[in-house]
């Protein structure tokens, strides 16, 4: 199965709109280049001794994305001695282990699509999908384990926290708890722990300064909230519909976003217009779980997005980006340090 053109364009093209200028574009096209060799690594990789998993286990890479996190790894390495095999292999697990982590949340979410295509259960099963990611769990961890305890230790505490991170979204918060922070943990745990680990594994296998590591590590978790949370607001547009998506997919679903939360949070409190809102929300969501066209909800979509509860959740998603920044106080003025810079504001103002 061949990957499409759009997979391709979209990989290559975060490194060359992270860096600016004559110098810097040309230590975009070297870190492109490590980029370009890690993706042809990864497929070896994804190889097993069965031609009946090669098919479902390569799936979700073939489609492509965004790859943030292999490019986070090969920026930080450059802190130190730069790209080598290790920051390589590093790079290639923690891909690897998001992509597991991928066909694990579409199973638990039944999701239809993923990055522009039917997602894996759709086209397998179930049990597929799942099998598929624990054979990329395996291989990430396999890919590991020749790199030191310490990478050991990192891998291990960053899987249990994806797996927290899941529990807790699939339980909600308990009696008593606010829903708001526990939102914001569910993404730091789901989301954030890995780009971090994405970003601490580039220092730990550069040979960079330690001090470096920690400050990374905060970016690196705090942008993958932002990412999050920008998610939350691109789901409400109209736009998402050009990735084959219905805007408000999440809402239609009943799914927790940080709108939504602010919304009940507002009702709440005695505004009487949110509560409204909200009564027809939860309304149109129960009759969706009953059958109705999700169509039914397309007012109230649009009611959301305008809704100043949509402008707060990006405002809180610029926060966490700034605090991102903020983290960076440590490093160096250099092109790689500008490069996180842009990073973290391209993350907070992409519309897909």
């Amino acid at each position: 199965m061949s990957r499409p053109a759009a997979a391709d364009t979209a990989t290559q093209a975060l490194p060359m709109r992270l860096f600016r200028g004559a110098q810097d574009r040309r230590h975009a096209k070297e870190i492109q280049g490590q980029l370009e060799q890690i993706e042809a690594e990864l497929m070896t990789h994804l190889a097993f001794a069965s031609p009946v998993a090669d098919a479902p286990a390569r799936y979700l890479m073939e489609a492509g994305g965004k790859r943030i996190r292999p490019v986070l790894t090969l920026l930080t390495s450059e802190l130190g001695s730069g790209p080598n095999e290790l920051v390589r292999r590093a790079a290639q697990a923690v891909e690897m282990t998001h992509l597991a982590s991928l066909y694990h949340d579409d199973v638990m979410d039944d999701a239809h699509l993923r990055r522009g295509v039917p997602s894996a259960q759709t086209v397998w099963s179930n049990s597929i999908a799942i099998l598929a990611g624990d054979l990329l769990f395996a291989r990430a961890s396999t890919l590991v384990s020749g790199m030191g305890e310490d990478a050991i230790l990192l891998q291990a505490r960053t899987f249990e926290r994806l797996c927290l991170g899941q529990l807790h979204e699939t339980v909600g918060p308990q009696a008593g708890e606010d829903p708001i922070p526990h939102y914001i943990q569910v993404l730091a745990d789901k989301t954030g722990a890995l780009i971090a680990t994405a970003a601490r594994m580039g220092v730990m296998f550069s040979d960079a300064p330690a001090e470096y590591a920690d400050a990374v590590t905060e970016y690196g978790e705090r942008i993958g909230v932002a990412f999050q949370l920008i998610d939350d607001v691109i789901d409400l547009s109209p736009k998402k519909e050009q990735t084959g998506k219905k805007a408000g997919t999440d809402l239609r679903a009943g799914v927790a976003t940080l709108p939504l939360l602010l919304l009940r949070e507002s009702a709440a409190a005695g505004n009487a217009a949110d509560a409204e809102l909200l009564a027809r929300i939860d309304a149109g969501v129960a009759a969706i779980a009953e059958g109705a066209d999700p169509a039914i909800l397309d007012p109230e979509v649009t009611a959301l997005r305008e809704h100043n509860v949509t402008r707060e959740t990006e405002e809180t998603a610029r926060r966490w980006a700034a605090d991102a920044v903020a983290a960076l106080d440590v490093l160096p003025k250099s092109s790689v340090k500008r490069a996180l810079e842009h990073m973290a504001d391209s993350i907070v103002h992409r519309e897909g």
